[in-house]
């Protein structure tokens, strides 16, 4: 799951972020407003954090931008500001959802969370040939035997298999695994690539993750084949 979180205090951004990554979110931040009204209108994210107040565009013009663009992504609004009159403005200008700060990291997870169920289709499971992924869990078996990742390495896993059967080129798998903190010139997703392989590969006739000379990675099973 990407995540765009817009949010101008320096460490309230890197706090967020930090929690969030140890959970598996692939995290992108923008500092002010205008910056976020980009990314979120020019990439694809399942949720996006927006601060209130933020130079250049505050969050509720940003929010209301958004959905006047169609972009129907939830939306968890923040403010250090609790009144109701600013939750009613935040709520009427498209936000999902409100969270006054401070706040504990486990309530923003609880309401991210609950705001992914109302808005995806919730999928425990994920499979290809005898290659299943238990997504609740984070548990992956290749037929009866467990195969142990990294937290890195199940993210990737997770985002080849929903993308099953498409050629994904290396900056595409970096700005959904790693966000835009990396850059496309990076071999990271190689590497990644290489360990993941040999781990899901390892003992079996059957290769589920190839290579695309010059273009990128595809993850396919014998019925693609």
């Amino acid at each position: 799951m990407r995540i765009l979180l817009v949010e101008d205090e320096k460490n309230v951004a890197a706090f967020i972020k930090k929690g969030l990554v140890e959970e598996a979110y692939t995290v992108d931040v923008a500092e002010d407003g205008p910056e976020g009204l980009l990314m979120a209108t020019t990439a694809d994210f399942d949720l996006i954090i927006l601060d209130v107040m933020l130079p250049g565009l505050n969050g509720i013009e940003v929010c209301k931008t958004l959905r006047g663009k169609g972009i129907n992504k939830p939306i968890l609004m923040l403010t250090a500001v609790d009144s109701v009159e600013r939750k009613v403005e935040g709520l009427e200008s498209g936000a999902d959802d409100y969270l006054v700060k401070p706040f504990a990291f486990s309530e923003l997870l609880a309401r991210i969370k609950a705001l992914l169920r109302r808005t995806t289709d919730i999928v425990s499971e994920l499979s290809l040939d005898d290659l299943r992924v238990d997504l609740l869990a984070r548990r992956v078996y290749r037929g009866k035997r467990e195969i142990i990742l990294t937290q890195k390495e199940f993210s990737l896993l997770e985002y080849l298999l929903r993308n099953k059967g498409r050629v994904l080129s290396r900056t595409q798998i970096i700005e959904n695994v790693w966000g835009y903190d990396f850059s496309p010139g990076t071999n990271i997703v190689d590497v990644h690539i290489k360990s993941l392989r040999e781990k899901v590969n390892k003992g079996f006739e059957r290769q589920l993750i190839h290579t695309v000379r010059g273009t990128g990675y595809i993850m396919k099973g014998d019925d693609d084949l």
